[in-house]
């Protein structure tokens, strides 16, 4: 059996954090290929927590464009990584590559390259500490030149390399461009490198090792110890990564999803805890439950049309949608009544277009239209329980009612394992809790 791991910047963030990420990596020879992140904000003497190298690489090289010498501002990063050096007893120097980074720095190498320098260097790094071979992301992860990941090409560049390699350390974040310059994925993006690597070996499981202790039902930043979700599918993290849950890059589901790879979060902090495990298809369960998770997100604007007749008038919604994309407006939902329609947007997307209404009105010659700019929250209730159980949706319109919480829209997805319901972005965190405290067993 072949498993991948991937450690956050937490779990990588000083030498003590180094020493579990090892411990964890030696009590298992089947953890063979490890993605490492940039180290990330360690905690300080007084509790604080300083600044994650990724971010401090953005500052050092904004400072070299604006003329700054990049020796200079590029020594609180070098002592950074010398620390955790020192701290491991590690006989290694990246004094070369030091030099090279602030080569490149001088030459405008880019933001990419830059942030990318985090995980490269902490690469280096952990391969030192574990004995492992050292597989420059930059070799085998590649896009194509518009700036797309090239999924075939990389996959076989991988499986090339890592056939040969018994136990390797590949950087996460980023790749290169077919001309050799480094580009990286969205933030988050080392999750993704750990579940492209995870295809490409055909792994039986990818580790995905962070600072919690797997999914929760809901935000603990708003729900008092919410439960751990013991065991989801793609499709269901797919809707509460997408509505905001942030423990996995959302795109990172895609890879291993294909590959039919099941993905366990777990915590290094507490190893023994068996975290979530994400799947493709969740094993029967004679009392599965109910709602899997709660996610969402905030800064929604709603626009309203009015048409009479609109369910007669073939082409309506079409005239609508087709305006939508000639404007480059990417909308969210679009509940509909006989002769009502409703599109609900991220607010910024509605700021790109402060006419829309006029562009509407020459396309449907609606009735009415109304704009409610901002101040509208959505929150996805997500569960494969869903479809079997009767009920649901009136405990959750009751909770909420319960609660004080008036629902502006409703939305239910096509295969009935989600509800999406608009509430006012007041009204958020509480109605989060009504319908935790709803399903809460």
């Amino acid at each position: 059996m072949v498993k991948v791991v991937k450690f956050g910047g937490s779990s990588l963030a000083d030498a003590i954090q180094f020493r579990k990420v090892a411990d964890i990596i030696k009590s298992d020879a089947e953890r063979r290929y490890v993605i490492p992140s940039a180290p990330g904000k360690r905690v300080l003497p007084n509790g604080e927590k300083d600044t994650k190298v990724t971010d401090m690489l953005y500052t050092c090289y904004r400072a070299v464009l604006a003329g700054k010498d990049p020796k200079n501002e590029f020594l609180p990063i070098a002592e950074r990584f010398d620390g955790i050096i020192a701290d491991l007893g590690l006989s290694l120097s990246l004094e070369n590559e030091y030099k090279t980074i602030i080569a490149n720095f001088r030459k405008k190498a880019g933001e990419d390259y830059a942030a990318s320098r985090g995980e490269y260097l902490n690469g280096i790094i952990l391969s030192h500490y574990l004995g492992y071979s050292f597989i420059d992301a930059a070799k085998v992860i590649s896009f194509n030149t518009n700036g797309d990941f090239n999924a075939e090409f990389t996959n076989a560049s991988l499986a090339a390399v890592l056939c040969k390699k018994e136990k390797a350390v590949i950087p996460g974040f980023y790749g290169a461009m077919p001309n050799g310059c480094i580009k990286t994925f969205s933030r988050g993006g080392s999750d993704f490198t750990g579940s492209i690597v995870a295809k490409a070996v055909k792994a039986e499981l990818y580790e995905n090792w962070t600072d919690v202790s797997g999914f929760m039902v809901a935000d603990p930043n708003i729900v008092d110890e919410p439960e751990v979700i013991k065991v989801i599918t793609y499709r269901e993290l797919r809707e509460l990564s997408y509505m905001g849950a942030t423990v996995l890059h959302e795109d990172s589901i895609f890879p291993v999803r294909t590959a039919g790879i099941p993905i366990n979060i777990r915590n290094t902090n507490e190893p023994d805890a068996p975290g979530t495990m994400i799947v493709r298809t969740a094993p029967k369960d004679d009392n599965p439950p109910i709602i899997t998770g709660i996610a969402g997100k905030k800064n929604f604007s709603v626009i309203h049309i009015e048409k009479d007749g609109m369910n007669n008038e073939i082409g309506f919604i079409r005239r609508i949608l087709s305006l939508l994309e000639t404007l480059e407006i990417n909308f969210e939902h679009l509940p509909t009544g006989i002769d009502t329609l409703s599109i609900i947007l991220a607010t910024d997307e509605l700021k790109k277009h402060p006419d829309i209404t006029d562009h509407i009105r020459e396309a449907a010659q609606p009735n009415i239209i109304v704009v409610e700019q901002g101040g509208l929250a959505m929150i996805a209730i997500v569960g494969r329980g869903m479809v079997e159980t009767r009920g649901t949706a009136s405990r959750i319109f009751a909770a909420l009612a319960h609660a004080g919480v008036n629902v502006r829209t409703i939305d239910q997805g096509s295969c009935e394992f989600n509800v999406i319901v608009g509430v006012n972005e007041d009204d958020f965190d509480e109605a989060v809790k009504a319908i935790y405290n709803c399903f809460a067993e």
